[in-house]
């Protein structure tokens, strides 16, 4: 049996991920956060910590008070860490980890922004959307190859389209957006 079992049609992953494109909100900060994952990617960050906290924003607002906790010192070294070998899954995520205020979750946002060809976001929704309620770092691992594989077979078949215009144009974007909007769509507000 596959361990990721796609809950919303397939045929209707495009429609779920264009309604969540449509919260204008949700997409300014999507926006400034894939904005600052830019900056730290390409190392042009004046203000890391800064850059960072909106990242978080977008992900987990309640969450930023957390981030403050750390001193700039402890951001820059973790993140240096987390883009130092981005292929390296454990060591981005382990890095990360290190920081108050930064689990799995948040984790994965922060590599998303940084590198959203490679990483996407795991949360309950997407979780939920998979057939799925477990997460840890090798599970991530597994995850995040079992959502790259689906976002390119998808694209492949036309199922999904790349959204221009809005940050990260990548299909693993569209299927993220599409598996939190098919979660969010069943009013679940938070994990059991």
């Amino acid at each position: 049996m596959e361990q990721f079992q796609l809950q919303p049609p397939k045929e209707k992953l495009q429609e779920l991920a264009d309604r969540y494109v449509q919260n204008k909100a949700e997409m300014e900060r999507e926006t400034l956060a894939f904005d600052a994952g830019a900056r730290i990617r390409q190392r042009k960050s004046t203000d890391v910590k800064g850059d960072l906290e909106t990242i978080v924003k977008w992900k987990s607002p309640r969450s930023v008070h957390y981030i403050c906790e750390n001193s700039t010192e402890e951001v820059q070294a973790a993140i240096d860490a987390a883009i130092s070998k981005p292929e390296n899954v454990q060591e981005a995520v382990s890095a990360l980890t290190k920081l108050t205020g930064v689990g799995l979750p948040v984790a994965s946002a922060i590599l998303t922004t940084i590198f959203p060809d490679q990483y996407t976001v795991i949360d309950f929704r997407a979780l939920e959307a998979l057939g799925h309620d477990q997460a840890g770092v090798e599970f991530y691992r597994q995850y995040l190859e079992h959502c790259k594989s689906l976002a390119k077979s998808l694209g492949e078949s036309s199922e999904i389209q790349i959204q221009s215009g809005y940050p990260a144009e990548t299909e693993l974007r569209v299927l993220d957006r599409a598996l939190w909007q098919w979660s969010a769509s069943k009013g679940k507000l938070e994990p059991e």
